[in-house]
């Protein structure tokens, strides 16, 4: 797809490392047949899943909470560090991946000017990231997910764009909006424990 010409495409599955980690860490969590509750993000970040090809799990969470060792250079991720405090407070990753799987509705990152860039932030974008937001959907519930409801981490942009889609789509029964650990982490990191509570009561409903 042909984006503005300023941005860009943060790819890490391209790089064989990237996807080797993205295989372990998919056969260590997801080998079984069952199925699970999804979690969709906005797009993978150039410090999170950008580098680990793992969503919200950054190179040092990906090596201490789920045991898989990795090359890459050890750097926290704020959205990565909510996200696993959150799953810790669950009961741990392999209780909380047996019951969900995180993902992103861009499922590649994008890039502008050196930063993290959304797939909303402007309209010419999210034109041209439409599509493919569409098809990675409806590729990623045939592996295995429950369609009575999701959760869209993002209460604003990306919860409105996600619903739209899914009224349109009906992918899911119901889309339910939770805060993005971003969010939390930058603007409201003081009352975090409440809003992990807040996760894991409608998680858990």
């Amino acid at each position: 797809m042909n984006l503005p010409k300023n941005i860009g495409w943060i790819d890490a599955y391209q790089a064989s490392t990237t996807l080797s980690i993205f295989s372990q860490f998919l056969d260590k969590f997801y080998s079984d047949a069952g199925h699970r509750t999804y979690l969709f993000g906005i797009n993978p970040g150039r410090f999170g899943a950008g580098v680990t090809g793992v969503a919200f799990t950054d190179p040092i969470l990906l090596e201490k909470k789920c045991g898989i060792d990795s090359p890459f250079t050890k750097k926290h991720e704020l959205s990565a560090l909510f996200i696993h405090e959150m799953i810790a407070a669950y009961g741990g990753v392999k209780a909380f991946y047996k019951q969900f799987y995180i993902t992103s509705l861009c499922p590649l990152g994008l890039i502008k000017d050196g930063k993290n860039y959304n797939y909303y932030d402007d309209a010419e974008t999210l034109r041209s990231t439409l599509p493919f937001v569409i098809e990675s959907i409806n590729a990623q519930i045939q592996f295995g997910c429950h369609r009575d409801k999701a959760f869209c981490l993002g209460k604003g942009t990306n919860f409105k764009v996600f619903n739209r889609l899914n009224k349109e789509n009906q992918w899911f029964k119901e889309i339910i909006p939770l805060p993005h650990p971003r969010w939390v982490m930058q603007y409201r990191r003081k009352q975090k424990i409440e809003f992990i509570d807040e996760y894991l009561q409608k998680l858990t409903n």
